[in-house]
């Protein structure tokens, strides 16, 4: 891709859409500037654009993005087939196991949710299509990572911010890239209370039809009902059987 394909205007517009977050949600044109790293008058001018084209509001001081943004998100979801074809899946799943399940796929550092079948809340967070997680402390970040070519993986790591939630974070790129080879090897993850305390998770890769990586399937319980050792016994053949039923699925 050449440098003059690209439309600055878009790259500094999506910057600024994608500065919000629930710790900011409100915010002033000093504040996207600072957190962007673009010119104030730059960001004002995205700012106003947004709320011209009914994408964020602005009450003289504080710019809020409004849920016609969601449109964004749900233009990818309407135009990929794996969000609707893996749900009655996932619904099947967790009525079985009486816990959460969720598909994600990657996205840079991240994961993003396309699809979850919500059985109890888990996490201290909500989480549903369209929420986002770091992909190096969770189950099904690191089998989407351990899918990728090595060196694009670490790639990946050294732009992540590798945070310790918890004193059992695997945070530091030696301990990851270890596990990564591990979970690459026995084609399943799992997080035991990394990502949140008494929190565990357990997740396998889900293939297309060329045997192509092209999303994650996980089940997320509390420690107390499941552990690591309980998800692999119980959950693990579930999981399996639904990813050989959807492979022959996605072309």
């Amino acid at each position: 891709m050449r440098e003059g394909d690209i439309i600055n205007g878009l790259v500094k517009g999506l910057a600024v859409i994608a500065c919000f977050d629930e710790e900011h949600a409100s915010q002033s044109i000093t504040d996207v500037a600072n957190r962007t790293g673009l010119e104030r008058a730059t960001a004002r001018r995205c700012l106003l654009t947004l709320a011209h084209l009914g994408y964020a509001t602005y009450d003289g001081k504080f710019f809020r993005l409004t849920p016609r943004v969601l449109n964004l998100g749900h233009s990818y979801l309407a135009a990929t087939p794996l969000p609707g074809l893996i749900q009655p899946f996932l619904e099947e799943l967790s009525a079985k196991i009486n816990e959460s399940s969720s598909a994600a796929v990657l996205d840079n550092s991240e994961i993003l949710y396309i699809a979850r079948a919500s059985y109890r809340r888990v996490m201290s967070i909500n989480l549903g299509a369209g929420a986002r997680l770091p992909a190096y402390c969770t189950s099904m970040g690191r089998i989407l990572l351990a899918a990728m070519p090595q060196a694009e993986a670490r790639a990946i790591l050294h732009r992540s911010e590798l945070v310790a939630y918890t004193a059992k974070t695997k945070a530091d790129l030696a301990a990851i890239t270890t596990e990564l080879a591990v979970v690459a090897a026995q084609g399943f993850a799992v997080i035991d209370e990394e990502l949140e305390l008494g929190l565990c998770s357990i997740a396998i890769p889900l293939y297309n039809a060329r045997g192509e990586t092209v999303a994650a399937l996980n089940v997320g319980a509390q420690s107390a009902r499941a552990s690591t050792s309980h998800m692999i016994a119980n959950f693990l053949p579930l999981m399996r059987k639904i990813q050989a039923e959807v492979r022959p699925l996605l072309r």
